[in-house]
């Protein structure tokens, strides 16, 4: 898989369902279209990952050495919370409660797939952090793509 890419925007009902974009399910191998793991993202969102993506994550976060103290705490942390999401009959998928507290997801949300991953953001939130980060974006490219070049 060459990673998946792009915003969706997508509503919540009452029970906390969305619609699965057909966009972004074509993206996915027809093995991974349907099971997906959920867990808090790195900023106030949440992650979704096709689940073959999260057992290849798994399988390299099992050969670390969880006799360190960070090591330990960087597992547990990531794992904490995760929770198994499959896709219904009708394409949606149900997230939890506790989840959508944890992150404030109301019923307007964004989907925003890279790489392996989906992070999911409430919509107000997601364009807050874009807005307060396009001042730096410049900044941020020099520091992350500026010696791309001239690695060998």
């Amino acid at each position: 898989m060459a990673g998946l890419v792009g915003e969706y925007e997508v509503k919540l009902d009452a029970k906390g369902r969305f619609m699965f974009p057909s966009g972004l399910r074509k993206q996915l191998p027809p093995a991974s279209q349907r099971d997906f793991m959920l867990n808090k993202g790195f900023e106030d969102c949440l992650t979704l990952f096709p689940l073959t993506d999260w057992e290849r994550i798994s399988e390299k976060l099992s050969k670390m050495n969880l006799f360190k103290p960070k090591n330990r705490m960087f597992y547990r942390l990531f794992h904490q919370g995760a929770k198994l999401v499959s896709l219904d009959k009708a394409g949606r998928a149900l997230i939890p409660v506790a989840h959508m507290e944890r992150v404030g997801l109301k019923q307007e949300a964004m989907l925003i797939a890279y790489n392996d991953r989906i992070e999911i953001w409430d919509k107000a939130k997601y364009f807050e952090m874009i807005e307060g980060s396009m001042a730096d974006f410049a900044d941020l490219a020099d520091e992350v793509m500026g010696d791309l070049d001239h690695e060998e």
